[in-house]
């Protein structure tokens, strides 16, 4: 499809402003363009149809199956856009007085409390804005509390081969130095490896749990308690939260603190870069350091706070608050009952379609799984040279999003599966017979799988040149 650059037309426009009605303003010519800005000009009719045009090669989980691994695409009940789309919570401005605002204010502490309750955590921040921002935070505690017991030799943080990649990123621009011990044959933390990885430059953890093959480590409370015994913390990364909550709490296999993806695990809003919201929650004797301000609940109603050795701010003002709203919506929506049947709901859709592929395709590992199954390619890539792109390019020819492809690090031509508990057992079917039927096309006709997909609006770019060599900007003279 043509650009907007490409569609404009000297002369057209979409703008119907009234005459002004006030004196005009003059500024000094040294703070003036010297030329027009480059824009398209587009008719409204043309603005139209192009965005439409673009809304129509855009998949999301309203046009079909999104199974995409370790990222927990599920649905988002209309209602947390009804409750987030309330005047009283969209018509305020984060500098006008806290008493004008209490709503708002009571709205944060309410929705701190019922994910402390959740997570098993004593205090909260929602000023980070995505998960990866809320790992920086955590570390940022974590890096405070141990300078704040004059303990600066502990330098590194232990992360397992399986994490996602945003821990050892993250752990780096929190200034510590990135230790990656391996997982065992069963798919959990090596505890001998750990063990050996532990000592006195320890500053924590990073762990999913479950982990990125989809398995709830057995030894938890044993892996956190090495790590303090050695006197570090135990940082938990919520990315997979959405397979446990209301089950099992982070604060209680051992975790000091804790990152959500209120984008996932609590269905708001997720993917095309935002709003995100990465909330980061800790024990006590963490929240002296957490960012301010908090919101603190006092006799005459709600007010900020600043903790008595906090790290100041980590985003501007309180974080995206219209996401905390659609999260709170959801708990609130779900309650103590709703909450365990929904993570029991995602395990119970991984299990049901990772039993309808054993047999055609290879498991990472044995027995169940919970929320997630990591299949391996890599046997289909050397008998039939049909990789893991290669089904994942298939897939779009049915109208389903691609797993996560070669993810994890540990899996060879990995395809990594998260069907979340609200897609339906038919989906689940139709989803599976997709599976396999791309998979007697690899053993009838494995060229044709090197050249999909055959139906969509593009067929396979240069990946190779895309990453290396990419256009990310428009050439008015081409």
């Amino acid at each position: 499809m043509k650009l907007l650059f490409e569609r404009s037309c000297p002369g057209r426009g979409a703008d119907l402003l009234p005459p002004c009605d006030v004196p005009a303003a003059s500024f000094d010519a040294s703070l003036l363009r010297g030329a027009a800005p480059r824009l398209p000009e587009i008719s409204e009719i043309d603005l139209g149809r192009h965005y439409t045009e673009l809304a129509k090669q855009t998949h999301g989980v309203n046009d079909g199956f999104y199974p995409l691994g370790s990222c927990t695409m599920k649905y988002n009940p209309r209602v947390n856009e009804e409750m987030a789309a309330l005047p009283g919570f969209t018509q305020i401005h984060p500098l006008q007085p806290v008493e004008t605002a209490q709503g708002c204010l009571e709205a944060i502490y309410t929705a701190e409390k019922l994910l402390c309750e959740i997570t098993g955590m004593d205090g909260m921040t929602f000023q980070p804005a995505a998960g990866a921002h809320g790992e920086y935070t955590g570390l940022l505690l974590i890096r405070n509390y141990h300078l704040s017991h004059g303990d600066a030799a502990r330098t590194k943080i232990i992360v397992p081969d399986s994490a996602h990649g945003t821990n050892p990123a993250s752990a780096t621009m929190a200034g510590f130095k990135v230790v990656s011990i391996p997982s065992n044959p069963e798919g959990g933390v090596d505890l001998d490896a750990l063990r050996a990885a532990v000592g006195p430059d320890t500053a924590g953890l990073m762990l999913t749990n479950p982990n990125t093959v989809g398995l709830f480590d057995p030894n938890i409370l044993e892996i956190t308690k090495i790590v303090h015994d050695a006197g570090g913390l135990c940082y938990y990364d919520g990315a997979n939260l959405n397979a446990v909550m209301g089950h099992v709490r982070p604060g209680d296999m051992g975790f000091d603190c804790v990152h959500i993806n209120l984008h996932k695990t609590f269905s708001t809003p997720h993917g095309g870069g935002g709003p995100g919201s990465g909330p980061v929650g800790c024990k006590s004797f963490l929240e002296a350091f957490l960012p301010t301000p908090r919101v603190a609940k006092t006799e005459s109603g709600y007010a900020f706070s600043t903790p008595e050795a906090s790290m100041g701010r980590v985003r501007s003002f309180y974080g995206n608050f219209l996401v905390v709203i659609r999260a709170l919506t959801y708990v609130l929506t779900l309650g103590k009952e709703g909450i365990p049947e929904a993570s029991a709901g995602a395990v119970l859709n991984a299990n049901y379609l990772m039993k309808k592929l054993e047999g055609v395709y290879d498991m990472s590992c044995d027995g169940l799984c919970m929320h997630e199954f990591v299949m391996s390619l890599e046997r289909t890539a050397h008998d039939l040279g049909v990789t893991a792109m290669d089904v994942a390019k298939r897939l779009l020819d049915f109208g389903m999003h691609p797993p996560t492809m070669y993810f994890p690090l540990i899996v060879h031509e990995a395809l990594m599966v998260e069907p979340t508990e609200t897609e339906s057992p038919e989906t689940l079917d139709a989803a599976a017979e997709v599976f396999l039927k791309i998979m007697e096309e690899a053993k009838a006709d494995p060229e044709s799988l090197h050249n999909a997909p055959h139906d969509c609006a593009i067929s396979r770019p240069d990946e190779v040149t895309a990453a290396r060599s990419p256009i990310v900007r428009y050439d008015f003279d081409a």
